[in-house]
């Protein structure tokens, strides 16, 4: 069931504004003969153990398909915890899918972490058509960290700059209940209390612009989600309008927490995906 919803006096329209969706799917992944799966891919490497021990990603590709289109799945824990992640939800949608991990918070910095975050991305742009997939074709998102850092590698083009590939080349963004604030885990690392919102440099909201990629945001229940997550998601929605991007979507998943949210949000992301690419979707 798909609802419209209110901010402020505006009716929120379905494909043009805000749309709280309550889905119920059974994402399985198919089985595919063709398909394959390479682990361990070392994405950036050098004389530090930890690099080594972190900088590596995995991806899932048809042999049996070219061109496809390509997700790059950031994993969540906070940037503090959690490892690599190829989602079964997307393994039968005929995409060649990247899973990456990165050096955690407190071992290193957020500087770090980004930037290896944003190697792995730039890695698969320079790499992707030889395990089937399109650089043209390149969407990314993860849930919750992983969904901060999709926004912040999608809107500061700093991090990618620095290893020649143009954010802008990103297909979409979809991030999963991603912080649009600066990361709690880095405030912490810096005094900062989860409840003192901090708008700076590791915010996706100071990097708001109009010649993005395509951005498409996903957030649990706000009465249910962990702190004001709705409520960033929704500031970044209302402030990409207001720079020119009304096809910026928020979608607000009633009924489901932080964690919740993840199972019916693959379905939004599947479809935002076919819509950029011009295919028939349907919500």
């Amino acid at each position: 069931e798909i609802m419209p919803s209110l901010v402020g006096s505006e009716m929120c329209i379905r494909d043009r504004l805000l749309v709280i969706c309550t889905l119920s799917i059974n994402a399985q992944s198919a089985s595919n003969k063709d398909a394959t799966i390479v682990s361990d891919i070392q994405y950036k490497s050098n004389q530090d153990a930890y690099v080594n021990e972190r900088c590596k990603l995995d991806i899932y590709y048809s042999k049996g398909q070219k061109d496809c289109p390509v997700v790059v799945w950031y994993h969540g824990g906070g940037l503090t915890s959690g490892s690599k992640q190829l989602p079964s939800q997307l393994m039968s949608q005929g995409y060649t899918i990247v899973g990456v991990n990165y050096r955690l918070l407190p071992t290193v910095t957020i500087d770090q972490c980004l930037d290896d975050c944003a190697a792995a991305l730039a890695w698969v742009f320079k790499n992707i058509e030889k395990y089937n997939g399109s650089s043209k074709k390149i969407f990314v998102s993860g849930h919750s960290a992983g969904g901060y850092i999709t926004a912040m590698l999608g809107l500061d083009k700093e991090w990618l700059n620095r290893y020649g590939v143009d954010a802008n080349q990103i297909a979409g963004l979809i991030p999963f209940s991603g912080q649009m604030i600066s990361h709690f885990a880095y405030r912490k690392m810096n005094g900062i209390d989860n409840l003192q919102p901090t708008i700076d440099k590791y915010a996706p909201l100071f990097y708001v612009r109009k010649d993005a990629a395509p951005l498409i945001l996903i957030t649990g229940d706000r009465n249910i989600e962990l702190f004001g997550r709705y409520e960033e998601n929704a500031y970044m929605w209302r402030m990409m309008n207001l720079v020119g991007r009304p096809d910026t979507q928020l979608y607000e998943i009633a009924g489901h927490g932080h964690g919740a949210m993840g199972n019916p949000a693959y379905h939004i992301l599947i479809q935002s995906i076919n819509k950029i690419l011009g295919k028939k979707y349907e919500f």
